[in-house]
């Protein structure tokens, strides 16, 4: 099933890229070859700033001028996917042993699909760009080749077409292989040599006017380079004082990379060494756009963390930086702006310099610290939980990958409900649907709650108020507190509310509903955003930014809905819980007076929150816990005394949850095994 999804995405990939437009697909390739292409007018090659490669890439590069252009696409397009699929069987095979079955039945496959998702595969492949070559060259020349003299020219001739590559000869060099590494300097050369003797116009551009390309192409300081280079000079910093910063930090990570390379290489972990000899590569470069970032995906291959719940940190923070934008993985904060645009610098910066890699002889290479679980009350039906793997851990998970995944989540979820939307007469035809069932049931009170609130000033601001700040406020808040307080609770809690959001998306998508405030001819107030005109096809504030007929259900109900079942359960004062059952009140209260939602979008709020918390009950159990004895069932950490609490009821870093939070009534029948 792995390699039919490998192949599925394959052939997506080369679907997406032939279905382009001819003047919005394989850009540079056409800009190289096509009729008015660098490559068949006389003249220099950096004569403009639409050729980037080395003079010898040039050089391969000029009999597929001769190639007819449609022919070229798909021979193009279909050759660098198996440049992808060369590239995933050979690093699958250079994993670090011992390597188990299981492992290597899924490395293949699961290395080709992400590299298909990766955003420098998918830039390489939409532009037309060579840049999988070198790194499949090297790849080859350290693992499938025999011969010292064979791997080196291969590593040689990937430098010529990428110079950055020629520290792989100094790695070579360091860790013994000194044949291999005098032959790929000695290739490097010599095609360097043949492309000067061929192109010496062109190869003085290059190297000495451009130093090794620096500043062909886009803006250096462009979103685009990933290098040092490129972030000093987002920051602000240009001249001499760059120049000089940039040579000492790059200086700086070729020491500390090179060094750790060499110490993973000896250990063992050639191509963890060979990854992060690649970041070192991508950071020192003057120019390192995204499609020459493929190093920093295989970086995913080193292991760190030495507790079983932080092994699959690393791995989850690579994959989620080389295959999303930084836009999706942190939100649009100003302080945030410069990790975001330098967002996959700092992965390579990470394994180059900082990610402590565990090395083979580490007793927690193959068995790291087991995680601690939890043991449930039974349930009260033979069958739950349906996923008896489900386990509650007690510690906290990472925070990062936390945060990633729920700025990821949300993301995700912000596209879906914009691309939601069947159109204005649809959204307007379910508007009058829902308005005459509540005129049916009696329940139609939106507009008398409206009208008697907008006129009344210091009222109409309160609504206003709560309903566009507290929505995201309160349930972050509880999260927050729940993490650091409760953590067995906060992995039950936030999957509720996943779940509860996930099925909000799909009522989203069935049935787009206008809010009250966007139905002509009802007479409604949007005391929120002002008056709309109804007479423009684009009526509506903030329609460019989200979907504004995602009423039906209404997740301010529901979310808010959320927190107060959170709090009543949890929450240890008796007026913490009635704070909690004020706050859904409040946000219907405001929906329906600032007439963003009708009543009947919070019953879709509570339905969903009601089914998100019952999924979660069915897949994972309840979510009391009760105390274990020692080894039955919850793992002993190093360090804990024998005699010492149980970690269930005091979590390594946590306060102690109240005992009547943990110990469950004694059950009414014995649990099935």
């Amino acid at each position: 099933m792995l390699w039919l999804v490998a192949a599925a995405l394959a052939v997506r990939q080369m679907a997406v890229v032939l279905r382009q437009p001819p003047g919005q697909r394989l850009t540079d390739l056409e800009t190289w070859t096509g009729d008015n292409g660098v490559l068949h007018v006389t003249g220099s090659l950096y004569d403009t700033d639409r050729f980037t490669g080395t003079p010898f890439s040039g050089l391969v590069l000029k009999p597929l001028t001769r190639t007819a252009e449609q022919s070229l696409g798909v021979a193009w397009t279909f050759g660098s996917l198996l440049l992808v699929a060369a590239l995933g069987l050979v690093a699958a095979r250079a994993l670090p042993g011992p390597v188990g079955r299981r492992t290597a039945l899924l490395a293949a496959p699961v290395a080709i699909s992400l590299l298909m998702l990766s955003l420098p595969v998918r830039n390489a492949l939409h532009l037309g760009q060579v840049s999988i070559l070198p790194v499949l060259l090297v790849l080859v020349g350290l693992f499938a080749v025999r011969g010292e003299r064979r791997a080196g020219v291969l590593i040689g001739v990937a430098a010529a077409l990428q110079p950055t590559v020629l520290l792989f000869a100094l790695l070579l060099w360091l860790t013994g292989r000194r044949r291999s590494a005098l032959t790929a300097a000695a290739a490097f050369a010599a095609c360097t040599a043949l492309a000067w003797a061929a192109m010496p116009h062109d190869s003085w551009t290059y190297w000495v006017h451009h130093v090794a390309g620096a500043g062909l192409g886009d803006q250096t300081d462009g979103l685009a380079n990933q290098s040092l280079h490129g972030a000093l000079l987002r920051l602000g910093l240009a001249g001499p004082a760059e120049i000089a910063l940039f040579l000492v930090l790059a200086a700086a990570v070729c020491v500390v990379g090179l060094r750790r390379a060499v110490r993973y290489a000896r250990d063992g972990q050639l191509l963890l060494a060979a990854a992060v000899t690649g970041c070192v590569a991508v950071a020192v470069s003057p120019t390192a756009w995204q499609h020459q970032l493929l190093w920093v995906l295989l970086a995913v291959v080193g292991r760190a963390g030495r507790s079983a719940s932080d092994r699959l940190v690393w791995p989850a923070v690579v994959v989620l930086v080389t295959t999303l934008p930084g836009t999706m993985l942190l939100p649009n904060v100003g302080a945030l702006f410069p990790v975001r645009d330098n967002v996959l610098l700092i992965a390579a910066l990470g394994a180059a310099c900082v990610t402590p890699f565990l090395p083979r002889t580490s007793p927690y290479w193959q068995k790291p610290v087991p995680t601690a679980y939890a043991e449930p009350v039974p349930a009260r039906w033979s069958r739950v939980p349906l996923l008896p793997v489900w386990r509650r851990v007690l510690s906290r998970p990472n925070l990062l990958l936390e945060l990633l995944l729920i700025r990821v989540v949300y993301s995700a979820y912000g596209h879906v409900r914009l691309a939601a939307t069947a159109g204005r007469d649809t959204a307007e035809r379910h508007g009058h649907q829902i308005h005459s069932l509540e005129q049916w049931l009696h329940i139609d009170i939106e507009h008398r709650i409206n009208h008697a609130v907008a006129g009344v000033g210091g009222l109409r601001d309160f609504f206003d108020y709560y309903y566009s700040t507290f929505h995201f406020i309160v349930p972050l808040a509880i999260l927050a507190v729940l993490y650091v307080r409760r953590p067995a609770d906060y992995r039950w809690a936030r999957s509720t509310l996943g779940f509860a959001t996930l099925l909000a998306l799909v009522g989203f998508w069935l049935y787009p509903l206008a809010p009250p405030r966007l139905m002509p001819g009802l007479g409604f107030i949007d005391t929120v955003h002002g008056v709309q005109d109804f007479t423009k096809p684009d009526y509506g504030a903030l329609t460019a930014v989200t979907n504004q007929y995602a009423a039906m259900p209404s997740l301010h109900f529901g979310w808010s809905l959320w927190c107060g079942v959170i709090i009543v359960l949890l929450a240890p004062k008796a007026w913490m819980k009635a704070l909690g059952v004020l706050h859904p009140l409040f946000t219907v209260s405001a929906i329906v007076a600032t007439a963003n939602h009708w009543v009947l979008d919070a019953a879709g709020g509570a339905a969903v929150v009601a089914l998100g918390f019952l999924i979660t009950y069915v897949l994972a159990g309840p979510r009391r816990l009760r105390p274990t004895r020692r080894g039955a069932g919850t793992a002993k950490r190093p360090g804990t005394p024998s005699g010492g609490s149980s970690p269930l009821q005091h979590p390594p870093g946590a306060s102690a949850p109240p005992p009547e939070r943990l110990t469950a009534p004694a059950p009414t029948r014995p649990p099935t095994a």
